[in-house]
């Protein structure tokens, strides 16, 4: 009894795991979810969230952001993704057509257990959920609705320049904020070298931060980028032996 137990949790949990597979898939299929939005009309609210991107506006992701449920987030991972969204199936509420807007995931919807997941617990698991800018909700649906029904699936990131990197800490320890990723837009693997080091694998520290404990001040620095599609590019010495903390540099991009 005991086996057949644990037999049905863990074919359960492959279930759910390969549920949100195919919900991140790369130019899949249209999935089906719902959509409210938060920040305020001008999306000021949006900023210094969870995927430590900061000022949206600055770093060249302005308002057709969105923050994601549990289920989407996936722990910090899928910042960066870029969604199609469109609303869907309620007339009252959907503008028109049911146009479509791509959104760049940057931040965390965090669930609220004290509510149901019908009635106000919009992000709580295993709902996937996107809560929007406001300027974004408003080119698909009508804002006093409140919430609508939606359809979204990934698509590519369009970005103008290159992969930019970010240099904070200090000198016994770096956080490297990676931003503006085209293509995939997730970093899955980012790798970093000096002027007389091999390549070093950084860790995710949160959001698109990630994290190096190896001394490199005074080393010009190469950043070689794994997307979770599988594509790498390489940007070789993109950071002078000179930099200083809280620069920011532009690399290559996919």
């Amino acid at each position: 009894m005991l086996t057949s137990r644990f037999v049905l949790v863990a074919l359960v949990a492959i279930i759910f795991a390969n549920k949100l597979v195919s919900a991140h898939e790369y130019n899949g299929g249209w999935n089906y979810a719902h959509a409210t939005f938060y920040g305020g009309a001008d999306a000021s609210g949006t900023m210094q969230g969870a995927c430590g991107y900061g000022n949206l506006y600055s770093e060249g992701y302005g308002t057709n952001t969105a923050a994601l449920s549990t289920a989407l987030f996936n722990s910090g991972a899928t910042c960066g993704a870029c969604f199609e969204i469109k609303c869907v199936d309620d007339p009252q509420w959907c503008l028109p057509g049911s146009p479509s807007i791509v959104v760049t995931a940057t931040n965390f919807c965090p669930p609220n257990y004290a509510l149901p997941n019908d009635n106000g617990g919009w992000c709580n698991p295993p709902r996937e959920h996107f809560d929007m800018a406001v300027p974004a909700f408003e080119q698909i649906g009508i804002w006093k609705a409140g919430i609508v029904p939606v359809q979204y699936r990934r698509v590519a990131c369009v970005k103008e320049g290159g992969i930019r990197f970010t240099i904070n800490g200090n000198y016994y320890f770096y956080l490297i904020l990676i931003t503006n990723v085209g293509g995939d837009g997730v970093v899955a693997n980012v790798k970093v070298k000096g002027s007389n080091t091999g390549w070093l694998t950084l860790s995710r520290n949160w959001g698109q931060n990630w994290q190096c404990n190896t001394i490199l001040k005074g080393h010009a620095l190469s950043f070689r980028v794994t997307s979770n599609g599988g594509r790498t590019v390489t940007s070789y010495n993109v950071v002078p032996s000179e930099w200083q903390f809280g620069q920011t540099f532009e690399g290559n991009q996919f």
